[in-house]
């Protein structure tokens, strides 16, 4: 499930929420900064396919992810996802889908993209405030994201919830989000911060 928040002050409160602290694995508190880029040819072979490639920094980690078949109802997201973790910094600067190699998808990557070169489209920036929740039933990822998305063509904010179902059930997902998003008027988001940075980028384009 994915919320916008309005301002910091509330996703403040909702960090030190009574009913979150009641049922997080104690311990599991951490604050990460986060910096991806997404990757395409110039004529937007993977957009134009529903396919991200995303490379991030996790804190001290690097991971390149593939995501595809991305569906959202009602502020709930689900899609298929690959990560791999990386080594080098430079895939930064030269991103190769050679490390998907191993999965269906990577290869029908690979094969869209037949040697072009990939350079990044967008990046998002922001801090992550997460905590690890269980409900008894499900385990679940709650993380607040504060930062940007970044363009050529113009920065879009970052303030939202995510709760990320681990393992369970997925109706406990859509109560935690109902619960927070009743307590703190919380906005649905449909989007992903991908798509609100392509949709950016679209826009902009398709007046040149």
């Amino acid at each position: 499930m994915k919320y916008r928040i309005k301002d910091k002050e509330t996703a403040k409160n909702i960090w030190e929420d009574e009913y979150l602290l009641s049922i997080e694995e104690k311990g599991s508190r951490e604050k990460v900064y986060m910096k991806a880029a997404y990757f395409d040819t110039d004529n937007f072979i993977l957009s134009k396919n529903d396919i991200a490639f995303r490379i991030r920094i996790e804190g001290t980690r690097i991971v390149a992810s593939l995501k595809w078949k991305g569906t959202s109802d009602e502020g709930l997201h689900k899609r298929e996802e690959i990560n791999v973790p990386v080594n080098e910094e430079t895939c930064f600067l030269k991103p190769d889908p050679e490390i998907f190699k191993e999965s269906e998808i990577g290869r029908d990557t690979i094969e869209l993209i037949q040697g072009k070169p990939l350079h990044s489209i967008l990046e998002t920036r922001f801090l992550r405030s997460r905590m690890r929740i269980d409900t008894g039933i499900s385990i679940c990822e709650v993380a607040i994201d504060e930062g940007e998305i970044v363009t050529d063509f113009g920065n879009l904010p970052i303030c939202e919830l995510e709760i990320e179902l681990f393992s369970g059930e997925q109706e406990d997902v859509i109560q935690i989000g109902k619960t927070l998003a009743e307590k703190y008027q919380l906005t649905v988001e449909s989007m992903s911060k991908y798509a609100r940075g392509w949709n950016l980028l679209y826009s902009k384009m398709d007046k040149k």
